[in-house]
């Protein structure tokens, strides 16, 4: 991983995770504390947590935390971008406009990627990359001022979801731009967290909070007839707020925001959700988007989207395929929320 960009990432899902322990302090004054056993660690420039209602033996603890970093270990190695080696960059590097083979996974990804970038009239393109990291929010280190209009205009050449096809059988991806890439940073660590739930249920747990740097999977309930309780945050630079906490039982849950990881220069925020029609920041009045899902994946990929649409057209997509979605608009003396029917009609709010 490149060291400022993974150390950024550590600190932001690290402050993430306090966040959540915090609300779960909070919880356990008016009720009865809850013993949850937690697994932990690094991963993908960040950390991951898994927290199990019920407790299993040593022997299978051990065992699981070894499946666990075996399977995270195997999952970088498909599809980061910080592993120079990883089947991803691989792809990446290849100038060719032939089919290369690549994991199955990777076919998959690409694939529900793709769908999401069609639903959105391309507003969500893994291809971005290359922009992202030209802004300094990528895998090339930070930076403190715009880049040149040119350099911007010359990637956008180079981008693009409708230059990258899939194959299924045998697994392949081609491009018909030589110097195309992929970034699955807005879909890789859901998917991943979804990867960790369906090796808790192999293991017969079934009741479970998998994390990884924000994007977080919840299965059964914490303790009889209480799910689990996350924290959805306020939207401000400073310092750390809860905005709202929301109740999850076999459900997903992502979010997209601009107050992380951005830079300011000449009165304008620069933040690192890049418009694939411009080559530019995103500038919108949405703070961030929040969506909860059957997975992680699916969550992941369709908070950065729905981020990328802004408070028009997000709210608008959400609404037309009826995604579970928060959004925190700023306005002139703080923020406003504009909640999606299928969210407000679920009742996970009032959880």
């Amino acid at each position: 991983m490149h060291e400022h960009a993974s150390r950024r990432l550590l600190q932001t899902s690290l402050g993430l995770f306090c966040l959540l322990a915090s609300l779960v302090l909070m919880a356990a004054c008016s009720r009865q504390a809850v013993d949850v056993m937690e697994l932990a660690g690094p991963t993908m420039g960040t950390t991951y947590s898994i927290k199990l209602a019920a407790a299993p033996d040593p022997a299978l603890r051990d065992a699981l935390q070894r499946q666990v970093e075996q399977r995270l270990h195997e999952i970088n190695a498909r599809m980061s971008t910080y592993l120079a080696d990883s089947d991803l960059m691989r792809f990446n590097r290849n100038p060719s406009t032939e089919w290369q083979p690549v994991p199955t996974e990777l076919v998959q990804l690409v694939d529900q990627a793709n769908r999401i970038s069609a639903q959105t009239d391309g507003m969500y393109d893994i291809t971005v990359g290359p922009l992202v990291n030209l802004w300094g929010f990528g895998n090339a280190g930070t930076r403190a001022t715009a880049p040149a209009t040119p350099e911007v205009a010359a990637l956008l050449k180079e981008t693009g979801y409708g230059h990258l096809q899939t194959r299924q059988v045998p697994p392949a991806l081609r491009k018909d731009v030589a110097g195309l890439q992929i970034d699955l940073s807005s879909i890789a660590k859901g998917w991943a967290v979804d990867q960790l739930a369906q090796l808790l249920i192999e293991h017969g747990i079934r009741d479970f909070l998998v994390e990884i740097g924000g994007e977080l999977r919840a299965s059964g309930q914490k303790a009889a007839n209480r799910p689990w309780r996350v924290a959805i945050e306020r939207p401000v630079d400073e310092h750390r707020e809860v905005q709202r906490v929301i109740g999850l039982r076999d459900l997903a849950m992502a979010t997209s925001g601009d107050y992380r990881n951005f830079f300011e220069n000449g009165g304008r925020r620069f933040s690192h959700t890049i418009s694939p029609k411009t080559g530019l920041p995103v500038q919108h009045s949405v703070a961030s988007v929040s969506v909860v899902a059957d997975n992680c994946a699916l969550a992941d990929a369709w908070a950065t989207a729905l981020m990328a649409l802004g408070e028009q057209r997000g709210p608008e997509v959400a609404e037309s395929l009826r995604l579970k979605a928060l959004f925190i608009l700023r306005v002139p003396g703080g923020f406003e929320e504009r909640i999606s029917s299928a969210l407000q009609d679920s009742g996970l709010l009032r959880d």
